[in-house]
């Protein structure tokens, strides 16, 4: 009984709620609203009605979502007829600008509180659950938002956006010409375009086709009248600054005025428009200044002309070759000018070429950031500089049959390993710098070495630097050598070469301990003395040998002697190796005496053969043809060797002296007699010393006229198959090469 009762009563309201009607309700929801329109204060009791109201009303009536909608739009309509009246009232354009903003802004905040109690309303209307749709839609896409947005837009905004946009373009230039005002007036504008547009796919379309397009206009407009009539009144320079300057407000002017969300690229527009109305239309007027800018060395005004031309695309091009023409035209300039100094001498050109790499270096730095672009200019320029053949050339003359004559090259390699020479060797210079001063001037060379193209001579030149170093023992410092060689191979040298090097080391501390073996064992053969003068060096001829030829040479009869013992303990204890003499590359110390003194001389082996000829004669006069058969040297290193001993530059008193005059050695005869020099002796400070020693090695000779040739045509040969290779390996790419010919290049390659 209980159940039937309350079925009973539950009965007459569901009848209640189904006959409830629009029309019952919209008189109660109608004052809310408006109060919600007109910004009037709402009650709790009132905001919480209006929702209960919208969902009865929608939920019970059928027609009543279509009804509620239709309401609602009447009275926002009147709503904003009444501000449209309000709005026109004002006539100036700044007043009208104020009342629309003013107008505007109660409305927009609205459009946030008004559509909230009515989500029944669009779920009704969605024809779907609440949930849903709470889920699926943001407050930006709610009906009755979008309502109230269209209906503005329909009414007032389109009557007079044009004038709204006019008043505010008029307020942005005068803020250009210095004026003063309500910068949210023309932020207001700009947000009722931005809001007003209620298309889903582009919410930003009303605001692009008319607010933007307006903002750039009239910016485009304003600088084409203003710039010229600048550039015309204070000339280049000035217009730079004037340039810049306004950029930079424009900028600024963009973030505040026009619309900077995520996706939006209104500043970037109005930017690049800028740019094209100050900077672009003037290139070549700018551009015209650059060179003479460069060589004033005016940095801050070429960094200003930088930043503006590096906004245009492909605006810094012109600078980059300007930049590159100073630095080829200075460098040379100042290489000629500085030419008597720096031939001669190693130190001053490396010196030079450092200084002019500081000063372009500084100039990049200052005048353009270090910008890579610039800094890649600097480094074609130098590059062309250094291997400049104006103020010397090296040749490399080439015999080989269908090979072209090789193209002059600059002699900076080999100065180069020269000065490397004089930091590394016991030298004047090498002396008075310290550890660090050394090391930093060896990556200074480094940092040059980096620009030379004909890198394959440093290394020839460099090798018979270091080689002459180890042989004769005057390293200033081993760990610099050692370093010497790793800083080569961080560079980038070739493996092979900087390999070589480090072997060239190895086999020097190898030779040591072979000394000492031998020794022991001459000791206990009775031959201790001779063995005690005698230092072998037993080197890896890959690493060491530059060419195969050996230049014969009758020795003294203790070093005859001395040798098969040699070779005989060299073969017991390194079974399957072959030893090649290199007296070349061999030297000594002789002790001689004379009614003066007595000397110890430093020499070659070439000189030490030549001089023993009068060790059981010291006062005969020997002819050249019997100097040949005592010495059996080739003729031209045994008229070098006597150069060396009767006109030693250092020295004023030579070793020997002979009779007739010549000029060279070419200029020795047949006849042409030699004998030692018995007034022989060593002055010092303009007085005769009795003792002393004497270097008459100078720069020992590595190599003969045979194997410079052949060092020559290495170096080419070596040129021309690395020229193959790049050759092969381009047409692999372009797939144009036969498989046939591949394989004959790789095999030749290896030969």
């Amino acid at each position: 009984i209980s159940e039937i009762t309350n079925f009973k009563m539950a009965a007459p309201m569901l009848k209640d709620k189904g006959s409830l009607q629009f029309e019952d309700k919209w008189d109660s929801m109608r004052p809310t609203v408006l109060k919600l329109l007109r910004q009037e204060p709402v009650t709790r009791a009132e905001w919480q009605d209006l929702f209960w109201d919208v969902h009865s009303v929608c939920l019970w009536d059928d027609k009543g979502p279509g009804k509620v909608h239709k309401a609602l739009q009447d009275d926002i309509l009147e709503f904003i007829k009444q501000a449209q009246q309000r709005t026109l009232t004002h006539q100036d354009d700044t007043a009208l600008l104020k009342a629309y903003i003013a107008e505007w802004r109660k409305f927009f905040t609205q459009c946030s509180y008004l559509p909230k109690p009515f989500g029944q309303l669009e779920t009704s209307l969605a024809g779907k659950t609440v949930s849903s749709v709470q889920k699926k839609n943001s407050p930006e896409d709610s009906i009755v938002r979008k309502l109230m947005l269209d209906s503005w837009n329909q009414s007032i905004f389109s009557n007079i956006k044009q004038r709204l946009q006019d008043s505010a373009m008029k307020l942005v230039h005068s803020e250009r010409m210095g004026e003063a005002f309500d910068s949210q007036l023309v932020i207001g504008v700009r947000e009722s375009y931005v809001n007003l547009c209620s298309d889903p796919e582009d919410k930003l379309k009303i605001y692009k086709e008319n607010f933007e397009a307006a903002y750039i206009e009239a910016t485009e407009a304003f600088y084409k009248a203003q710039a010229p009539q600048y550039l015309a009144d204070n000339g280049v320079q000035n217009y730079m600054k004037y340039a810049d300057m306004k950029l930079k407000e424009e900028e600024q002017r963009a973030m505040r005025y026009l619309e900077t969300r995520k996706g939006c690229d209104s500043v970037q527009k109005l930017t690049e428009c800028c740019v094209h109305v100050l900077v672009t239309a003037f290139k070549e007027t700018i551009l015209a200044e650059c060179s003479v800018m460069i060589k004033r060395n005016e940095t801050d005004k070429l960094l200003l002309m930088f930043q503006l031309l590096d906004r245009v695309p492909d605006g810094i091009n012109p600078m980059l070759r300007d930049l590159e023409e100073h630095i080829k035209n200075q460098g040379l300039a100042d290489m000629v000018a500085a030419a008597e100094t720096i031939t001669t001498d190693s130190e001053k050109y490396v010196e030079q070429l450092l200084s002019l790499f500081n000063i372009f270096s500084m100039l990049v730095k200052k005048a353009f950031s270090d910008d890579p672009r610039f800094l890649t200019s600097r480094d074609k320029a130098y590059k062309h500089v250094v291997n400049d053949t104006t103020v010397f050339r090296l040749e490399l003359p080439s015999k080989q049959k269908g090979v072209a004559k090789t193209q002059p090259e600059s002699k900076c390699p080999e100065l180069l390993a020269n000065y490397c020479d004089m930091l590394l060797r016991k030298t004047p210079l090498s002396k008075k710098l310290t550890s660090d001063e050394i090391d930093l001037r060896l990556k200074d060379v480094l940092l040059v070495l980096k620009y030379v193209q004909n890198k394959d001579v440093f290394m020839r030149y460099h090798k018979a630097h270091l080689t002459r170093r180890l042989i004769l023992d005057s390293s200033a410092d081993s760990e610099k050598e050692e370093n010497m060689v790793e800083w080569l191979r961080e560079v980038g040298m070739p493996a092979d070469y900087v390999n070589k090097l480090a072997r060239m080391f190895q086999d020097i501390k190898v030779s040591e301990d072979l000394n000492s073996q031998f020794k022991e064992a001459i000791r206990d053969k009775g031959h201790g003395s001779i063995a005690d003068c005698v230092n072998i060096k037993v080197l890896n001829a890959g690493a060491w040998a530059r060419s195969s030829e050996r230049v014969f040479v009758s020795l003294p009869m203790e070093l005859e002697d001395y040798i098969p013992e040699v070779e005989e303990y060299y073969r017991k204890t390194h079974s399957g190796r072959k030893l090649q003499w290199h007296h070349l590359m061999s030297n000594g110390i002789i002790t001689f005496k004379n009614k003066v003194g007595q000397y110890d001389l430093e020499v070659t082996t070439f000189q030490m053969a030549v001089l023993f000829s009068w060790n059981q004669r010291p006062n005969e006069r020997i002819p050249l043809e019997n100097l040949r058969l005592a010495t059996e040297l080739p003729d031209t290193e045994l008229r070098r060797t006597l150069w060396s001993l009767v006109a030693f530059p250092k020295i004023k008193r030579q070793v020997l002296v002979y009779e007739p005059e010549a000029q060279s050695p070419k200029d020795f005869q047949e006849g042409t007699v030699f004998w030692v020099n018995q007034e022989f002796g060593l002055i010092k400070n303009g007085k005769l010393q009795k003792r002393g020693k004497i270097n008459l090695i100078g720069r020992l000779q590595l190599s003969t006229e045979r194997t410079r040739e052949e060092d020559n045509e290495g170096i080419i040969q070596l040129r021309i198959l690395r020229t193959q290779e790049a050759i092969v390996k381009i047409m692999k790419m372009r797939k144009t090469t036969k498989g046939s010919y591949s394989l004959g290049y790789s095999g030749h390659r290896k030969l």
